[in-house]
């Protein structure tokens, strides 16, 4: 009786939660604090005017964002100092600070109602650990960067450097948990390299998730050709131009260092492969289409001579915009601090990447009814992408491809940005950020659950038979799971009688339903009789 009122007792705590909407949420004093650190363009950048001091958001906008993007953000790099520096000299970017940093890397543009979804970077994620019990200011921060700078600039070495610090002190002196994301990575990894004493003093664990650790070839040999859309679908038409963001990363350092790692003993080398005519051997004239293959170093000549007469039209004044070897010679160098980088000895690291979806991997222009006649034209060539398994934009090699000594490697089907917001992942940072109660049905390094639903259990005893009956179901994730198609197995198993046992037998039926995700619903049906002697 006392077991069935204290139900109903939390039953109607349950209800008068939901019934009051100004209940604090929940918090858990107890959990470390966590700092995430988004990708590529996963930061909202503010222009400030050096006259007035009116903040303006131009990163991420979605009215106006074409205009105010070409004014704001474009700029010019100064291999000085290693800085790329905006054409406008009224105005300097800066990163908002808001709610301990988690502002301008939750939703990129605040601003928007209908299809908000395609703007948001840690939204899903920042919502999830808010639930666990964390609290923004107190456990749970964010680091957001201008990331049109080199991932190893001192300018963003010193932000991170200091955001670690307030970050152990807000929390009451406890080590962080670094959550990166995409290029992220790389700038926590040159933070590591160059400032390990640091890094280590204040750090317990750092996950890495969907890290192009040797580059992402494919997708940045096309956007250095083509240029990038960051978002899809009917946003499109309001957003920044493909073209417009073309022109911004030519003079990103971030994007040569995001380029194929020639040094990394690809499986399979990346290459720009070229459909071209063919000269005839008197020099007059063509003989035919030929394909022309180039590995990493070697193409860089195919990106000198195709934006060799690039421009940009910035207020009217027209700006040359070459392929910049002054950066390539600067993204070589963060390459060496990558590559150099050594884990501290009380640091644990984690890597998560995504998998299962086809990844440009090298990249083809023309073909051999339209081949490539002039170079600089390359622009205007739809590229096709020879693939291999990643999350889209990384291919798994490069992911997986840390250079560290790894508590876990962990592959989610899932894309780019989308494996965020994966229930899997989640999964794993509740284990492995010791959140609640330890779950004894998962082994986060396999990605592997069983969970048990249902067990019943019936027996039946008369004159001399015994007959006994069980039903057990489970569901089973797993990565692994790819069978679309339900199967049955039967099972049996016989026990002869003697003078210490009956005589028994046993029947069962095992069938397996899959549901989808790296689901399966597995249900066991058993039949025991057993006969006195």
């Amino acid at each position: 009786m006392a077991i069935l009122l204290e139900e109903i007792i939390r039953s109607v705590e349950a209800f008068l939660k939901l019934k009051n909407s100004t209940q604090k949420p929940y918090v858990d004093p107890n959990l470390d604090p966590v700092l995430l650190v988004p990708g590529i363009a996963g930061s909202i950048l503010n222009a400030v005017d050096h006259d007035s001091g009116k903040e303006e958001r131009v990163w991420v906008r979605i009215f106006g964002a074409d205009h105010e993007f070409r004014t704001k953000m474009w700029s010019r790099f100064d291999p000085s100092t290693g800085k790329t520096v905006s054409l406008d000299p009224k105005t300097s970017i800066v990163v908002p600070q808001e709610r301990a940093g988690l502002l301008a890397i939750d939703v990129l543009d605040p601003d928007m109602v209908v299809g908000r979804e395609s703007v948001f970077y840690f939204h899903e994620m920042i919502v999830e650990m808010l639930g666990w019990g964390f609290e923004e200011g107190k456990t749970l921060f964010g680091f957001g960067y201008d990331f049109r700078q080199s991932n190893r600039l001192q300018e963003a070495m010193d932000a991170f450097a200091e955001k670690l610090e307030s970050v152990y002190k807000a929390s009451g002196e406890k080590k962080i948990n670094v959550i990166s994301h995409s290029m992220g990575g790389l700038l926590v990894k040159c933070f590591m390299s160059l400032h390990s004493d640091i890094f280590e003093k204040y750090v317990q664990n750092w996950i890495a998730i969907a890290a192009p650790f040797r580059g992402a070839p494919g997708y940045i040999t096309s956007t250095l050709l083509n240029g990038m859309s960051f978002v899809n679908g009917w946003e499109q038409n309001f957003f920044v131009s493909k073209w417009s963001m073309h022109q911004l990363l030519i003079e990103c350092p971030s994007i040569y260092e995001l380029m194929c790692c020639p040094y990394f003993k690809w499986e399979l080398p990346p290459v720009l492969e070229l459909w071209r005519e063919k000269e005839s051997e008197d020099g007059v004239g063509t003989s035919g289409v030929v394909l022309e293959s180039y590995r990493s170093l070697e193409s860089l000549e195919v990106f000198t001579k195709s934006l060799c007469d690039n421009k940009a039209d910035y207020c009217g004044e027209a700006i040359d915009l070459p392929f910049n070897w002054k950066i390539m010679e600067w993204a070589h160098e963060t390459k060496k601090v990558l590559h150099t980088a050594k884990l501290p000895s009380k640091v644990k690291f984690y890597n998560i990447y995504g998998t299962n979806l086809a990844t440009p991997h090298s990249v083809c222009y023309g073909n051999e009814n339209m081949p490539v006649k002039d170079l600089t034209n390359l622009r205007y060539f739809q590229p096709t992408y020879i693939c291999v398994d990643g999350d889209g934009t990384v291919p798994v090699e490069s992911a997986m491809a840390d250079g560290l000594e790894a508590v876990a490697r962990v592959g989610v089907p899932g894309e780019h940005r989308g494996i965020l917001n994966d229930h899997r992942v989640f999964r794993m940072l509740k284990q492995w950020l010791n959140v609640g109660e330890p779950d004894p049905f998962y082994n986060p390094i396999n990605d592997y659950v069983i969970l048990p639903t249902t067990f019943e259990m019936e027996e039946h005893h008369e004159n001399g038979v015994e007959v006994a009956s069980v039903k057990e179901s489970w569901d089973i994730i797993s990565d692994g799971n790819k069978n679309d198609a339900s199967t049955v197995s039967s099972i049996s198993v016989s026990q002869p009688g003697d003078d210490q046992n009956p005589q028994a037998e046993a029947r069962a039926t095992l069938t397996v339903h899959p549901q989808g995700d790296g689901r399966q619903h597995v249900e066991l049906n058993a039949v025991s009789v057993s006969v006195d002697a």
